[in-house]
């Protein structure tokens, strides 16, 4: 049995977790996820996550994901969540209420991170690109298998208008679109990514790379191979708890690989603001 770490993943319908085997990526226990409170301002979310923590029974440290950039445990954006977040020190409030060390990430650089170590990317060289369709888009950009965080690839302008306004797996089912509209828009999206970071892989993930069958043989006019998620939705989670378990290496048998060690803010052992004291 390998090392275990909670991972959670704030997203802007569900909030889910579950620990982790960092090794293999298999949870140890089911998934527990409970819908994110609308509105999603911080404190009704850190009262979930909280409750996510107490159902598993957690005591030791804990990764948690959230759907924007994050830099020194700072939330700096809140496209699907509340805008209440922007600029609250999160992984500080994240650890007072959970009483445990908390490495925060931004969500689509855990599930990047979780599939370039353990899933689609896996020895990839290059520029690969992961980017989870869900509520919006969320991007994790890596070089040589090197992360570099807080990419909002997301947010880049098709037409005047932010990328996942109409392509995320959630605008498909708002407008109603069918599988190969959907991919009409994928392919103008993918198609200006590609011409801006020319990656030699993009990985595909979020919920709906489960049905990638559907959509994925449709993209066109994209050089870069496409593939699906390996991990599909829990590579969010996967992420999380890498980047937990990075932070502790202490408590892992063999060191992290340098784009997990990279990816995440530890509150409550690295910090020097007060907090450490509230996250134990």
């Amino acid at each position: 049995m390998g090392m275990r770490m909670l991972g959670i993943d704030i997203g802007g319908s569900g909030i889910k977790g579950a620990p982790v085997d960092v090794s293999t990526g298999e949870f140890a226990r089911e998934r527990y996820r409970v819908a994110t409170p609308q509105p999603s301002k911080p404190d009704a979310v850190v009262k979930v996550l909280a409750e996510v923590v107490e159902h598993f029974g957690w005591e030791g440290p804990v990764g948690v994901t959230y759907p924007g950039v994050v830099i020194d445990g700072v939330t700096l954006s809140a496209a699907n969540v509340s805008k209440h977040w922007i600029g609250l020190d999160a992984a500080s409030l994240m650890a007072d209420a959970t009483g445990r060390e908390i490495t925060l990430l931004n969500d689509a650089d855990a599930a990047g991170v979780a599939e370039m170590r353990l899933g689609a990317g896996r020895g990839r060289p290059g520029t690969v690109a992961v980017l989870t369709l869900g509520t919006g888009i969320g991007s994790a950009l890596f070089t040589d298998g090197v992360l570099v965080p807080n990419t909002e690839f997301g947010h880049i302008q098709v037409n005047g208008k932010d990328a996942e306004i109409r392509a995320s797996a959630k605008a498909r089912e708002e407008h109603g679109l069918s599988w190969e509209k959907w991919a009409e828009r994928l392919s103008e999206y993918l198609a200006h990514l590609e011409a801006l970071i020319s990656p030699s892989l993009i990985i595909l993930g979020g919920g709906v790379s489960k049905k990638a069958d559907r959509f994925v043989p449709l993209i066109e006019g994209v050089r870069a191979p496409i593939v699906p998620a390996r991990l599909v939705n829990n590579a969010g989670i996967v992420g999380a708890a890498m980047a937990a378990a990075a932070a502790h290496p202490v408590e892992v048998a063999e060191p992290a690989p340098h784009e997990v060690r990279e990816a995440g803010t530890t509150v409550g052992r690295q910090r020097e603001d007060g907090t450490a004291e509230a996250a134990r």
